[in-house]
């Protein structure tokens, strides 16, 4: 498998980051880490092994991020207007840099780059794709949580004004822009989750993404899947399969 790693120094950012590309053509996907993850987690934990066949094949090309969750949405000493601000210069880095990186490398400067992760991957799809819906064609997201006034985010509903913009289900119901909703009613959303233990409040949030998707007449593809089901790369790696071959046919 061709694999490439490039590294630049962000502006937005103020250091460098790092990105690594699986594949030689194919549709782009735009791979994000779990929590405080970094560009090679993907492979590291399997997941580029486990869906080799479609990329190995030509019908999709990883393009794996660095995260900086470490200083933002973990960054537990700073208040939460400067969590959110340091993701939203991450947030530029994605929409400024990586993207036209993209589609240079691609070779195509109109793609509109699939949207992929686990876990907080998951969240980082959906509100980088609700976001900017006209330059992303759409996400798969397992397991995630999509709103920050959670107990692992050490956010309560006191500071939600801070980081609102950032979360999903709470900015989603009172999104009304003509534009941003045909865009994203026109994009692919794929959404998946199980409910196992560790899985509880993925659940919920699924859920509650799926009803507030189709209340917004923004159509969603949502499949819970059972009890056995549960927050692990194995089921992400079966999940993932699945999702690939319904795009793209079975390689």
């Amino acid at each position: 498998m061709r694999t490439e790693t490039h590294r630049w120094f962000s502006p937005r950012l103020g250091r460098e980051m790092e990105l690594t590309v699986y594949g030689h053509w194919g549709k782009a996907f735009v791979v994000f880490p779990c929590s405080r993850g970094r560009h090679f987690d993907y492979a590291g934990m399997g997941m580029v092994g486990a869906i080799a066949r479609f990329i190995e094949g030509g019908a999709i090309k990883l393009f794996a991020v660095d995260g900086v969750d470490a200083e933002s949405w973990y960054r537990f000493d700073l208040p939460p207007a400067e969590r959110n601000a340091r993701h939203e210069a991450w947030d530029a880095y994605l929409v400024h840099e990586v993207l036209p990186f993209v589609r240079g490398h691609n070779r195509s400067p109109k793609e509109r780059p699939m949207l992929t992760g686990c876990s907080m991957g998951a969240f980082h799809a959906v509100n980088t794709l609700l976001k900017h819906p006209e330059l992303f064609e759409g996400t798969i997201a397992l397991s995630g949580l999509y709103r920050l006034d959670r107990p692992e985010f050490a956010i309560g509903p006191q500071d939600i004004p801070a980081v609102y913009f950032n979360s999903p289900l709470h900015y989603l119901p009172g999104l009304e822009d003509p534009r941003l909703l045909a865009a994203l009613r026109g994009d692919r959303i794929i959404v998946c989750v199980g409910q196992g233990a560790w899985e509880a409040e993925c659940l919920e949030d699924t859920r509650a993404l799926a009803s507030c998707l189709e209340r917004k007449a923004i159509p969603a593809w949502v499949e819970i899947w059972g009890p056995e089901v549960d927050h692990d790369w194995p089921w992400w790696f079966r999940q993932m399969n699945r999702f690939l071959e319904a795009l793209y046919g079975p390689h």
